[in-house]
């Protein structure tokens, strides 16, 4: 099926509708859903997005959008396609540049910092530490063990897991739904949802269409598609070697505990005919200890 939508999980579609100042509405709008109106984001300031260390040779860091909102809070927003061993670290490390770059040189300062909020779009469902969680949405922040209260609400890390987003169109409730809905489906759309009749997303359907695009753009895009499309064929491909191999593993220690059992089955059959545990370990090939247990 022929594409009428870009794919919001490519780096091109990602960047285009939420990184662009051009589309920057899009990103209001979507961060404004994301915190049920606890966020009343009026404007945003693209920063920034490759962060350098504190010297030349430091490790540094390429954020998919980096901003701040109108109070001077970050914003961190990445969508990531495949799990990393150490996405929790990576993202904990990623957040350190927006809380660094607010020091302020002098002796002045009393290190006052704005709130920072590192927002993970996870195409996977992120089992490590989640696996009894049963929502979708994940707030994480710095608590207290004992009581379970916050213990800092400037440092936020939300993990959204893409897949177990399952509405349909007629479940759409909360602009939330709506932008989650999207994420997950538009590249599968051939025209706008009726359920999706804001005037946001009039601007979004119309920078997502792909028939739009000049030759530049539609160059970019096919690349990007290409690239996406290497990660999910590469993913696919470990998950079936992974599997054959269990399989193959397994088959081959069903194999083995199909002959131990044959062997233990025999052994008892010689056994109860009055052979010596001895000789019947040495016909069997069990163990005397194990011929010893089928006596009992």
């Amino acid at each position: 099926m022929i594409e009428k939508y870009i794919n919001p999980h490519t780096d091109f579609g990602f960047k285009r509708l939420f990184g662009s100042e051009f589309n920057k509405d899009l990103l209001i709008s979507f961060l404004n859903a994301m915190f049920h109106g606890e966020q009343n984001v009026q404007d945003v300031t693209y920063l920034n997005s490759e962060q350098l260390g504190d010297r030349s040779d430091a490790r540094r860091a390429i954020f998919d959008v980096y901003c701040e909102n109108d109070n001077g809070e970050k914003f961190i927003v990445e969508m990531q396609n495949v799990y990393q061993e150490f996405f929790k670290d990576r993202t904990i490390y990623y957040s350190t540049f927006p809380i660094r770059e607010q020091a302020q040189r002098g002796g002045d300062w009393d290190f006052h910092l704005n709130p920072v909020y590192t927002i993970g779009l996870l195409n996977f469902n992120f089992a490590d530490g989640l696996e009894n969680a049963k929502r979708w949405h994940h707030e994480v922040k710095l608590m207290e063990v004992d009581t379970h209260e916050v213990f800092y609400d400037k440092l936020t890390y939300i993990y959204v897991e893409i897949p177990k987003f399952d509405k349909k169109e007629n479940e759409l409730v909360t602009m939330y739904d709506k932008w989650m809905y999207i994420l997950k489906n538009l590249s599968k759309l051939m025209q706008r949802p009726a359920a999706l009749q804001e005037r946001v997303f009039t601007r979004l359907f119309e920078q997502a269409e792909i028939a739009k695009f000049n030759k530049q753009e539609l160059k970019l895009y096919e690349d990007s598609v290409n690239a996406y499309r290497d990660i999910v064929n590469a993913i696919r491909t470990a998950e079936k070697k992974k599997f054959a191999e269990g399989r193959a593993e397994g088959i081959a220690e069903g194999r083995a505990e199909g002959r131990a059992e044959g062997r233990a089955e025999v052994a008892r059959k010689m056994l109860d005919k009055g052979m010596s545990a001895e000789l019947v370990a040495e016909m069997t090939g069990l163990s005397l200890e194990e011929v010893s247990s089928l006596k009992q």
